[in-house]
């Protein structure tokens, strides 16, 4: 078959059952992204082979086409988060970011040194318990249409310092599985860079677009204050990775900017199309490529469950005392809303194969974990938000 061809079926394939996975959840009260995920894993490489694994490696087309999916949906979070509201959260947000740090990787690094690893090793694979994969999370928010809640304003702030200091400590792991030690001026100047970006784009960008934001009818092309937006969103996802950070950061902080137009609303309207095609594709790869037949021993199920519950657990505890101030409910929503790890977790497994730190199981095993946290955390926050009330107290 040509590869168009093929690429073309890919995409009809993976679209087709991201719809029929979203439907099947979604009629049993499930968030929609818990059936896309599934379905990934049903038409992956191991189970029925619809999509081959040299189709979603990384760099490839299938893969790119994810990447831009979840790009977009952090931007079309982004739209719905101002900055005015996320400083109401600030003191909040940044325990919940830092103690969601903290927790995981020492836990993960306890748990691995336990196992066997090494203690440079034991850092690495501590690594993948620690960055929450704000894509996951953001989806569920947004299908509820919870984005304004003071709970769903803490886990996006926090989402955003979780990634500054784990790609920080992803670097420092990284740098430690040499003989040339680690270079402290360096991190530290990556670290601010970093926080700079956050810093000057949020701030700054926030309000230049308030007081310029009548600069985009200009154009004649009525679609024009999207086309600009978008090229934002593109160019801030850019940015970030050259800071060191996710793509997903700056496509949020590009949603924050564009959130100051007038024209809000109208630009809200006409992202849903691009989000109802490309967001899906996100899911259903990141489902896709996972390994179901090393899970065939009794033994790798066993590390997986202990992986998987020292992951929940250690970002619960994280994440709950972080958000104490919500009270005990809104600490239990903020604590389950970072527990998701996705792509960000699988992420750092490719790194860790890649580096040769991981043998082939261990990167099941944590890409496996990545994908459980993601699968089990929807509908436990959807219950928990739908129960809980509104007024939270302030953070």
């Amino acid at each position: 078959m040509h590869h168009g061809a093929e690429i073309l079926l890919a995409l009809f394939a993976i679209f087709v059952a991201a719809q029929v996975g979203a439907e099947i959840a979604q009629r049993l009260k499930l968030p929609g992204v818990v059936g896309e995920i599934v379905a990934g894993c049903a038409i992956g490489p191991a189970a029925l082979g619809l999509i081959g694994s040299e189709q979603i490696a990384s760099g490839m087309p299938l893969d790119v086409l994810a990447e831009i999916g979840v790009v977009l949906l952090l931007f079309s979070v982004g739209l719905e988060t101002r900055l005015d509201d996320l400083k109401k959260v600030g003191r909040s947000a940044f325990l919940v970011g830092v103690l969601g740090v903290i927790v995981p990787f020492v836990l993960g690094a306890l748990w691995a040194h336990g196992s066997g690893f090494e203690w440079t090793k034991s850092m690495f694979v501590a690594a993948a318990f620690v960055a929450t994969s704000a894509g996951i999370t953001a989806r569920v928010l947004q299908e509820l249409g919870v984005l304004t809640r003071l709970e769903s304003r803490v886990i996006l702030g926090a989402a955003v310092i979780d990634d500054i200091l784990a790609m920080l400590l992803l670097g420092v792991v990284t740098s430690l599985q040499g003989d040339a030690g680690v270079n402290v001026v360096g991190l530290l100047l990556v670290l601010a860079q970093a926080v700079g970006f956050v810093a000057v784009i949020g701030w700054v960008g926030t309000r230049v677009m308030r007081k310029r934001a009548h600069w985009l009818d200009r154009p004649i092309n009525p679609l024009s204050p999207l086309t600009i937006a978008l090229a934002i969103c593109l160019g801030l996802a850019y940015l970030s990775t050259e800071f060191g950070l996710a793509a997903i950061i700056g496509a949020f902080l590009a949603g924050m900017i564009a959130s100051e137009m007038h024209q809000r609303e109208e630009l809200e309207h006409q992202m849903q199309p691009l989000l109802a095609l490309l967001t899906p594709f996100f899911f259903v790869i990141t489902g896709a490529k996972i390994d179901l037949g090393v899970f065939a021993s009794g033994a790798a199920l066993w590390t997986l469950l202990v992986v998987t519950v020292i992951a929940i657990v250690s970002k619960l505890i994280g994440g709950f005392l972080g958000a104490l101030s919500l009270g005990r409910r809104g600490a239990l929503i903020v604590g389950v809303g970072m527990v998701p790890r996705g792509e960000v977790g699988v992420v750092i497994a490719s790194l860790g194969l890649a580096a040769g730190v991981f043998t082939g199981e261990t990167y099941a095993v944590i890409v496996a974990m990545s994908l459980l946290t993601s699968i089990v955390t929807p509908p436990v926050l959807s219950a928990l938000l739908k129960r809980a009330p509104d007024d939270a107290p302030p953070g």
